[in-house]
């Protein structure tokens, strides 16, 4: 496991829905995943939506697919959420998630799911190319393309979409599993019936400009990247991108997307340097081995390329392969050249605390959390450090006094499961382990939480009507036929 992340993800080689172009049907190897309802409504509901999103959530985290680092979850989800509060149409509830896969593409799934692809952030050269690729999808989400789409083609069967799904997502690696998932009944036209139709895909280039100009991006930002995309396409010839196979460009659409960025006001954007951290930080996590990151690198240093993004990636990879010290002399130029920068001072912290300097590094990460209270990161990096030094219970009570961690983050609930364990108050450890597991959409392991902690001996009043409260709202959201997989061989 990552000593500086986390939690670690597999590749994926599934699902994506980013700048497509569908008048050919798509390999099966990439199936669209976008956002369904509208007209809808009569085919299926918002409810039902948000509930089928969910579902794929779940299998997502149960594959270790989505690469649950709080610093680039939320990097992503500030980018997304300032572009929807410019939104000229009002965005539903969102979440966004990062995916380790270093292709590059982007995908939105029912309900509001919108994934990123670590190679998408890595191989964008400006935060407004980002933001053009997030505005992209976003527009798709807000027009409800998928579900006039759905709406037409009379695809509303949950049952369809979550056996396709999950099959693709199963057999995301074997190509011959995931064709024997496309060739079942109606799912052979899963391709057409879910693909954005070319007016859309124009729709959501001319949204997603004027979405991200409003909100201070250079909305030159998604013609660029096209262009980027469309230079990679004559580059690779066969060897393509993942995107590029899928969702191949025109030159009438980059010409397009600078025709409609030059209506816009001019704007000079400088990145922030958070940019370029969460970029270096994406190339850390997705690398095969930490080790790998540590020559990348040390390599561009050495050629003269001594950047503060280079210097925080080298730190962090050092760190990932237990070089601590190393990391330390590292970390000097960036501490000096951005003191109150949150990424690096929690970077700076967690290297400290590995260093079994945990004096210094409390004093570091307390620091940043004062700086930045309702940074989810900087609150969730302290409660591990706290839990690190043996002081579980000041960590809980971190986490429970800060509610932005409690409205953003997961990993708050596994955290404050962990404190209470390591406090010795195993109820109230089964109770947030099961917060966790049912948010994460795996509601059967949170009902064998909440039985293990029902079944414990010294449970009071309180403490058995919270379970059983927890329980009930649980398994009210499991079919009525559910059985714990003990019990379905019997």
């Amino acid at each position: 496991m990552s000593r500086l992340s986390c939690l670690a993800a597999l590749p994926l080689a599934i699902v994506a829905g980013v700048l497509a172009q569908t008048d050919a049907p798509l390999p099966p190897s990439a199936i669209d995943l976008p956002h369904i309802g509208e007209p809808a409504d009569n085919t299926l509901s918002p409810m039902q939506e948000k509930a089928l999103g969910a579902r794929v959530m779940g299998e997502l985290y149960r594959g270790g697919y989505i690469l649950e680092d709080p610093e680039l979850t939320d990097y992503i989800s500030a980018i997304g959420w300032k572009l929807a509060a410019h939104s000229a149409t009002r965005a539903p509830e969102l979440t966004f998630f990062m995916v380790k896969d270093n292709r590059i593409n982007a995908f939105a799934m029912p309900g509001g799911y919108i994934g990123f692809n670590t190679g998408l952030l890595i191989a964008a050269d400006t935060e407004s190319e980002v933001a053009g690729v997030m505005g992209h999808e976003l527009a798709h989400v807000t027009q409800r393309h998928l579900a006039r789409t759905a709406a037409d083609t009379e695809v509303a069967n949950i049952a369809t979409w979550l056996g396709v799904i999950a099959a693709i997502i199963a057999g995301s690696a074997d190509p011959d599993v995931v064709m024997g998932a496309l060739s079942l009944g109606q799912a052979m036209s899963y391709q057409r019936q879910v693909s954005y139709t070319r007016a859309h895909e124009h729709e959501a280039d001319r949204i997603g400009i004027q979405t991200m100009a409003k909100a201070g991006y250079d909305p030159n930002g998604m013609a660029s990247f096209f262009q980027k995309l469309g230079q990679q396409a004559r580059l690779y010839g066969s060897g393509l991108p993942e995107i590029l196979r899928t969702h191949p460009l025109t030159t009438n659409r980059i010409a397009e997307a600078r025709a409609r960025a030059a209506e816009m006001p001019a704007v000079e954007v400088k990145d922030p340097p958070e940019f370029g951290f969460m970029r270096a930080r994406a190339r850390v996590l997705s690398a095969e081995r930490p080790s790998i990151a540590v020559n990348d690198f040390g390599a561009s240093i050495a050629a003269g390329r001594d950047s503060d993004e280079n210097r925080y990636g080298l730190a962090f990879a050092l760190g990932e392969t237990g070089q601590v010290e190393r990391a330390l002399e590292i970390m000097q130029t960036l501490d000096r050249r951005h003191p109150n920068q949150a990424n690096v001072q929690l970077l700076h912290g967690r290297l400290l605390m590995l260093a079994g300097r945990h004096e210094q590094g409390l004093v570091t990460l307390e620091r940043s959390l004062q700086r930045y209270p309702r940074y989810a990161p900087a609150i969730l990096t302290y409660a591990e450090a706290l839990m690190a030094a043996g002081r579980p219970d000041d960590a809980r009570q971190v986490l429970l006094a800060h509610e932005q961690a409690l409205g953003t983050q997961l990993h708050t609930f596994n955290l404050l499961a962990r404190a209470a364990r390591e406090s010795g108050n195993m109820a109230e450890a089964s109770y947030q382990m099961a917060t966790f597991l049912h948010r994460r959409g795996d509601a059967g392991q949170a009902l064998a939480q909440l039985d293990a902690g029902l079944r414990l001996p010294d449970l009071d009043d309180k403490q058995r009507a919270r379970l059983l409260a927890k329980r009930r709202e649980v398994r009210a959201s499991l079919p009525d036929n559910w059985r714990p997989l003990d019990e379905r061989d019997r």
